[in-house]
């Protein structure tokens, strides 16, 4: 490869680097969403959102799951602690 190929090469790579689509940050917008329902519908949200995850938790620890990647690790604990959510949720709903 002489010099001129060399040149060219680096021109095509960055012209390829220039085209490619940033990363797209979905999760935020996800996260955002849930804030501004939270938000808007207060304890209805924190019980719902939190009985959703529960059932997400109980169907996963059935079928074999017992390490979560939250950060309380153990499926028991989560299931303690998204139960936890929900019963103030609806606490407050009733209250």
């Amino acid at each position: 490869m002489n010099g001129d190929d060399a040149a060219h090469s680096g021109v095509y790579y960055a012209e390829a680097i220039g085209h490619r689509q940033p990363p797209d940050p979905l999760n935020l917008c996800i996260y955002a969403t849930v804030a501004l329902l939270t938000w808007l519908l207060g304890p209805v949200a924190l019980a719902g959102f939190a009985g959703l995850a529960f059932a997400g938790y109980w169907r996963a620890r059935r079928r074999g799951l017992r390490r979560s990647r939250c950060w309380l690790r153990d499926t028991r604990l989560v299931l303690c602690y998204l139960a936890v959510l929900a019963g103030i949720g609806v606490g407050a709903v009733l209250w």
